[in-house]
C-alpha cells in the first residue's frame, strides 16, 4: 500500500511544483518549451511501451488472447479521441490555442483551459494507480514518466490564469485542486488493478494506449510547431533512452 501513496505524492508533487516554477517563468521561450516537452514526450513513449503495453502482454501469459490486449491499447487510446471530441479541450498543452469544438461556445476561455487539463489528470493517474497494482518494477517507470510531464505541465497552468487576472492565491489552490484530481486517479487504477488477475493486463493495455495518444497528439505536435523540432527529436531520443536506461539499471 505504501507504492500507492508514493506514487500519488510524487505525481501530485510535480503538478505543484511546476505551478511554482510557473510563477517565476510565465513564457518560456518556445525553443526551449519545445526542447523539454521532447524531452518529457520520449519519457512518456518509454513508459506507455516498456512500462504499460509490454507488461500488459507478458502478464497475460496466455489467459487472454494478444489480440484482447492489442485492442485494449486501441480503446485507450480511442477514449482520450472521445474526450476530446465532448470536452471542452486545449488541443496544444501550453493552452495558447484553443481546439474548436461544438461544446465550447458557451464557456469562459480560461475555465476550458483549467477543465482540459483537469479532464487529463484522471487517466495519467489511473495509468500509474495500474502499474502500481500489479507490484512490477515497470510501474516506477509509468510513475515517473508521468512525473516529469506534470512538471512542465505544471507551469503552464499559471500564465493564462495571471494574464486573466485570476489572483495569485486562487491560481495556486486551481493548480493544487487539479493535482489532487490525479491523486483520485491513481486511487481508482489501483483499484481496478486489483479487482481481478484477468483485468490486470487489459488495464494496462488501455492506460498504454491513452497515454500514447497523449504522447502523439498532444505533445510531439506542440514540439514541432515552432520550427525547432530537430532538436525536439533529440530531446525525445534523450528522454526514452533515460528511461530506458533508468528501467535497466534500477528496474
Amino acid at each position: 500500500m505504501t507504492q500507492i501513496w508514493i506514487s500519488a505524492a510524487a505525481l501530485f508533487g510535480a503538478t505543484v511544483l511546476g505551478s511554482v516554477i510557473g510563477f517565476f517563468i510565465k513564457e518560456l521561450p518556445h525553443k526551449w518549451n519545445d526542447t523539454v516537452l521532447g524531452y518529457c514526450a520520449g519519457i512518456m513513449l518509454a513508459a506507455s511501451t516498456v512500462g504499460l503495453i509490454l507488461p500488459a502482454f507478458e502478464t497475460s501469459a496466455g489467459s487472454i488472447p494478444w489480440w484482447v490486449i492489442a485492442l485494449s491499447v486501441m480503446v485507450g487510446a480511442f477514449f482520450l479521441n472521445v474526450l476530446d471530441l465532448v470536452t471542452p479541450h486545449m488541443h496544444t498543452i501550453t493552452g495558447l490555442d484553443a481546439e474548436e469544438h461544438k461544446h465550447n461556445a458557451s464557456l469562459n476561455r480560461i475555465m476550458l483551459f483549467v477543465l482540459a487539463i483537469a479532464i487529463h489528470k484522471l487517466p495519467e493517474g489511473m495509468a500509474a494507480g495500474v502499474t502500481v497494482s500489479n507490484e512490477a518494477s515497470a510501474s516506477w517507470m509509468v510513475t515517473l514518466g508521468i512525473t516529469f510531464h506534470n512538471i512542465p505541465e505544471g507551469m503552464v497552468i499559471i500564465a493564462p490564469l495571471l494574464l486573466a487576472g485570476v489572483s495569485h492565491w486562487r491560481t495556486l489552490f486551481i493548480s493544487i485542486a487539479i493535482g489532487m484530481l490525479e491523486i483520485v486517479g491513481v486511487l481508482i487504477g489501483y483499484g481496478l488493478g486489483n479487482i481481478s488477475s484477468m483485468l490486470l493486463p487489459v488495464m494496462l493495455g488501455f492506460a498504454g494506449g491513452a497515454m500514447l495518444y497523449v504522447t502523439s497528439d498532444e505533445m510531439i505536435p506542440e514540439t514541432h510547431a515552432h520550427g525547432y523540432q530537430k532538436q525536439a527529436t533529440y530531446a525525445l531520443l534523450l528522454g526514452f533512452m533515460t528511461l530506458i536506461v533508468l528501467e535497466k539499471f534500477f528496474g
